[in-house]
């Protein structure tokens, strides 16, 4: 229970309280529980989404506001890291340097063009979901995205730094903690898309896009930070999203 509370303290504004002193072995178990956290936020997003279009609002605005407002249950840390990503990754120079761009506490336009595509991106695949009637999917989408940071936090794949987020979480997690919080995600993939298989190999293609990208962020910045959790996180909701709209 003091991961999942640590995790829901960590990655959301609910006024939980974890342990009190966080070590790695803290950090292990709250990265482990954080798919929970992608449950209890995606079912928030689907029943959100819900009540905006049975209201009457035209689905691509009721999608933009479901993707507002779960950046505010979140407090934005996510599309934060997104963007400081995305701005590290368009610099030149060493790892240092990259690092250094990222951490400026500033968003540069590279950044600010990945939250505009992104985020619009997320509302645009929500609202046309809804249209459609799959709710459901919305909630497969979000909580893909924190099954996404397990995978990113496995073994193998080091924190850039001996401080901050990603030296408490970097290397915690077993590619077993990944595949058995995947199975239960594509079960749930497959029982909300029609045809079955659908659901499942959209989220397998977001999840091994992140990987991908991950490893590319491991190597350029020369390990593991907290902005590429985050950014890991958008970037897997953003894709599941659109894969299940077709």
């Amino acid at each position: 229970m003091s991961g999942v509370l640590l995790a829901f303290s960590w990655l959301t504004v609910l006024p939980l309280h974890g342990p009190d002193s966080v070590d790695r072995v803290s950090g292990r178990r709250a990265i482990r529980a954080a798919p929970v956290t992608g449950i209890a936020l995606g079912v928030l997003a689907a029943g959100l989404l819900w009540a905006l279009v049975s209201a009457g609002l035209d689905p691509a605005l009721a999608g933009l506001m479901t993707v507002g407002a779960h950046a505010l249950a979140t407090r934005g840390m996510h599309i934060d890291g997104l963007s400081d990503t995305v701005d590290g990754l368009g610099c030149y120079g060493p790892p240092e340097r990259a690092r250094a761009v990222m951490h400026s506490g500033g968003a540069g336009p590279f950044g600010v063009c990945a939250l505009v595509i992104c985020l619009g991106a997320q509302g645009l695949a929500f609202g046309s979901l809804a249209a459609a009637g799959q709710f459901a999917c919305v909630a497969v989408a979000v909580a893909a995205g924190r099954v996404a940071v397990v995978f990113a936090c496995r073994r193998g794949i080091p924190a850039s730094s001996t401080e901050g987020f990603g030296a408490l979480v970097a290397e915690t997690q077993s590619p077993w903690t990944g595949i058995a919080w995947t199975v239960p995600l594509l079960a749930a993939a497959a029982w909300c898309t029609s045809p079955w298989w659908q659901g499942p190999v959209v989220v397998a293609v977001a999840l091994t896009l992140t990987a991908l990208l991950v490893a590319h962020c491991v190597r350029r910045f020369a390990g593991l930070n907290g902005d590429v959790l985050g950014a890991a996180l958008e970037i897997t909701v953003t894709v599941a999203a659109i894969g299940l709209t077709f």
